[in-house]
């Protein structure tokens, strides 16, 4: 068996649901520590974060990644244990096996490699992991980097090992995500009878027609790099559960993924107009998840395509599809971020799993991207 699978079983063995770590972070830091790697924690609240780095000199390249997995849902549903790492058919199944418990085993063994065939190499490594991905992301790696930000540590390139793979291993990298504004939105009216509708004010009656128009209107195009901005109701809840009562209030969930053709202000300076025009009675609140961030061009970036032309053949693809990543938090900092991992035709599902074929190609990959930026040219 190959040390990545082995590692990747070790990982997924360990229930480590946001915002728990279960030992992950230990093994990995006394694996790491084996090959020069100093381990500093920097834990948040209740997240478990772990900051591994080997060398002092620039440039840093970081990998990235959350230990943390979602729920796995009823137990009944999954063919075998989600916590008991299961070898079928060429996969492993297992939740967190793809998202991304697969993309940090490839790292680590990348990183072993690398260094016992360049224990001198330029350069810096460093491997980030959080256990707060998954959930709301405030004790994570944002609190992190406002601590590297501080002693003026600074990332040069950041790889990501989320799933990004779609077809193939390695046919898609992400070179940006678009930003993720959600917002709460109360609408207020009047409870009462449904036979004295004149003595009530139904809010739902009052907020169809905004409803409408925010859902319609065409936010931005988006641009050769980016979709068109996106708002999604992912939420709506009113009344009291009997049929004859008006309700008081209506309170909407909504959320915005927006390209650089917007900002956080244009938006809510929208949303505010749409929702003032129709007079409703309304209290709304934001929160920003993520800006929108783009890297075109770069080291980085030509060492990745190098690296998978290199190891697997083809050619991959930009692209700035999906949700959103911790990258979102490193690349504020000027660092250059993409996303490079397994595939994600399972992640968040039932019998999550990861092809075995994928593993040693993701991780050789990996270790020609070291290659390619922390080595020097002869």
């Amino acid at each position: 068996m190959n040390a990545t699978l082995q590692l990747l079983e070790q990982l997924v063995a360990r229930p480590s649901v946001t915002p728990e770590d279960a030992g992950c972070q230990d093994l990995l830091a006394e694996r790491l520590g084996r090959i020069g790697f100093r381990v500093e924690r920097l834990d948040f609240a209740d997240t478990r974060n772990i900051w591994l780095r080997r060398g002092t000199a620039a440039p840093l390249l970081t990998f990235l990644g959350h230990t943390d997995v979602v729920p796995p849902g009823p137990l009944e549903a999954w063919d075998t244990p989600p916590f008991t790492p299961t070898l079928k058919d060429g996969n492993l199944y297992g939740r967190g096996a793809a998202d991304m418990k697969s993309g940090i085993a490839c790292f680590v063994t990348a990183c072993e490699r690398f260094i016992a065939a360049h224990p001198e190499h330029t350069g810096s490594i460093a491997i980030l992991l959080t256990s707060d991905e998954e959930g709301p992301a405030t004790n994570g790696v944002v609190k992190v980097v406002e601590v590297l930000e501080q002693r003026r540590e600074k990332i040069d390139w950041c790889l990501v090992g989320e799933p990004s793979s779609d077809q193939r291993i390695a046919d898609v990298i992400r070179v940006g995500r678009r930003g993720s504004l959600c917002a709460v939105l109360t609408v207020h009216g009047v409870q009462g009878h449904v036979a004295f509708p004149e003595k009530a004010d139904n809010p739902i009656h009052g907020f169809a027609p905004p409803l409408a128009e925010l859902t319609r209107e065409t936010w931005c195009s988006g641009n050769q790099f980016f979709p068109p901005t996106s708002l999604q109701v992912s939420n709506i809840n009113s009344g009291t559960g009997a049929e004859n009562i008006i309700p008081g209030s209506v309170d909407v969930m909504f959320n915005l993924r927006f390209s650089p053709e917007l900002d956080e202000q244009t938006i809510k300076r929208r949303t505010k107009a749409i929702l003032d025009r129709h007079g409703i009675n309304y209290d709304l609140r934001w929160r920003l998840s993520g800006s929108p961030f783009l890297t075109k061009k770069g080291e980085l970036l030509d060492a990745a395509h190098a690296a998978i032309e290199a190891v697997t053949g083809r050619q991959a693809r930009n692209d700035t599809g999906g949700g959103t990543s911790d990258g979102r938090f490193i690349a504020p900092t000027g660092a250059q971020v993409i996303e490079l991992g397994p595939s994600n035709a399972t992640i968040h599902k039932i019998n999550e799993h990861v092809s075995i074929a994928d593993l040693e190609p993701l991780s050789n990959i990996y270790e020609q991207i070291l290659i390619n930026l922390l080595t020097r040219k002869t």
